[in-house]
């Protein structure tokens, strides 16, 4: 578990220094009356999750966290059904992006997610999975102007941008 921390942590720094480096050939600030320019998103996510590795390894070599005092294996094969349930309820969302869009993509696996895997009650996992798309959707779509895909649902949001826009 030790090293998997460890692991992890220097190939996600690796790759965000990448993602800040490529994102970096689009302008990264805000450009008036637009917004943020092309790269300034995955640039400062990539920075923050940069950040975020340097303080995950600096913590392991401290042996603050107890991942990184652990001699457990990584990888125990109660988890294996669990991550293998994951990995296609994700498969799943991704693919019904373009059919059914992304606001309502996101809501399903997100109640999936929340409900059965987390096992919480209805209210939180209904709060968290109505909450998420109406927030993204004013992020982007309102005050960013960025269109994300929205499949056969396209014709349901015409109204909000007749309001907002």
């Amino acid at each position: 578990m030790r090293r998997a921390e460890l692991v992890m942590a220097l190939a996600l720094g690796v790759l965000s220094a990448y993602l800040m480096v490529k994102s970096a050939e689009l302008p990264i600030g805000w450009i008036p009356r637009e917004g943020p320019g092309g790269g300034a998103f995955p640039f400062w996510l990539s920075a923050g999750m940069l950040v975020c590795c340097v303080l995950i390894v600096l913590r392991w070599v401290l042996r603050q966290s107890p991942v990184s005092r652990s001699a457990e294996l990584y990888f125990n094969p109660a988890a294996r059904g669990t991550v293998m349930i994951v990995i296609i309820a994700l498969t799943l969302m991704i693919g019904s992006i373009h059919i059914i869009g992304i606001y309502f993509a996101i809501p399903l696996f997100l109640l999936y997610y929340v409900r059965v895997i987390g096992r919480h009650n209805w209210l939180l996992s209904l709060g968290v999975s109505i909450s998420a798309p109406v927030i993204s959707f004013f992020f982007f779509e309102i005050a960013l102007h960025i269109t994300l895909p929205k499949g056969y649902s396209e014709p349901l949001f015409y109204p909000l941008y007749d309001i907002f826009l």
